[in-house]
């Protein structure tokens, strides 16, 4: 039966993919300027000839639905276009910059879900008391404060005033990237065999990790707070509490698998915001992921890379809402059989 209700949603997930394909290349197309005209030349961008030869190379000279046709087909054997500004394939530009991407997110998630769930469950235990409201106003103070002014704070009390945590960059200008093998930085050097590079690399996580997850900390604790306190008022938590089961058995066992239903939508669908909205945290700490890439592309009017990254981005949402949806059903196994 599981099987089955990963099938499903499976299913769902191959035309959402496609649709997404067709709404992000007509989009882009339908931008009233000329991607060549941003690209070339003063020189060549007025000889009309070597305007057709870069038309008939990047397939601009042909009808959008014959363009979009060629767009899958090369899509299909993994080919993302080559790159306007970069004249590289896109498909190799985001296997560079991607893994930064992940890795900042990923760290930002770490920290996000630890606090956030700890804050929500301790808030929720010690209801209207003094722990609750300390925790509600971290987590009031990590929704509201923008990104860029805690990002340009973190790095001026951290780094340029108590010299505790390095700044902007993955590693530290003096060393080297270990080799390339992942793309993430921790795997790599660790691979190398480098402990040294690796610590660097982790303590460089910190504040970019930190100021990208400050929001969804803020949602997961209010969410786990709110679910949790709905949960501990149920007639099975009063049946399990008569029962004389301990308190952190009723809290962690009964109380909170239920609780992480509803958040569990809530850390799925910010980590795939964490990848999309990671512009701002890769800008102020000079962080080389797919953010800054999908910014200079657009500035560039660079179609292949934007169509790139915009379906890389989709891909994410939909995967991470398919591993949120099969992870519903392991704890709650009336989902399966609706």
């Amino acid at each position: 039966m599981f099987g089955r209700f990963v099938l499903r949603r499976l299913l769902v997930t191959i035309p959402l993919l496609v649709g997404v394909t067709l709404v992000t290349f007509t989009v882009s197309h339908l931008i009233p300027a000329d991607p060549l005209m941003a690209i070339l030349p003063e020189r060549a961008a007025n000889d009309p000839q070597t305007v057709q030869m870069y038309r008939e190379r990047w397939g601009l000279d042909r009808s959008l639905p014959e363009q979009y046709l060629f767009y899958l087909r090369n899509l299909l054997r993994g080919d993302l276009g080559e790159s306007y500004t970069s004249r590289r394939p896109v498909m190799q530009d985001l296997r560079e910059r991607f893994p930064a991407t992940v890795e900042l997110a990923l760290a930002a998630m770490l920290y996000a879900v630890t606090l956030g769930l700890t804050l929500g469950v301790l808030s929720a235990i010690w209801y209207e008391r003094w722990i609750d409201h300390v925790a509600r106003l971290v987590a009031l103070v990590g929704v509201s404060l923008p990104v860029f002014w805690l990002g340009l704070l973190a790095l001026q009390l951290f780094y340029a005033n108590l010299r505790l945590l390095p700044g902007p960059g993955r590693i530290d200008p003096r060393l080297t990237a270990p080799p390339f093998r992942t793309g993430f930085y921790t795997i790599d050097s660790l691979l190398a065999g480098d402990w040294s590079l690796f610590l660097n690399v982790l303590s460089h996580l910190v504040l970019p990790g930190m100021v990208l997850g400050s929001y969804a900390m803020g949602i997961i604790a209010r969410m786990t707070r709110s679910a949790l306190l709905d949960v501990l008022g149920a007639e099975y938590i009063r049946t399990a509490r008569a029962k004389g089961l301990a308190e952190r058995r009723v809290i962690l066992v009964h109380a909170l698998r239920n609780a992480l239903i509803p958040t569990v939508t809530v850390i799925g669908l910010t980590f795939g915001s964490l990848l999309a909205g990671a512009v701002l945290t890769e800008t102020i700490f000079a962080w080389p992921g797919i953010g800054r890439y999908a910014v200079d592309a657009a500035m560039k009017l660079d179609l292949p890379a934007v169509l790139g990254v915009t379906l890389l981005i989709a891909v994410v949402y939909v995967v991470v809402n398919f591993l949120t949806d099969v992870l519903y059903g392991m704890l709650d196994p009336r989902i399966r059989v609706s």
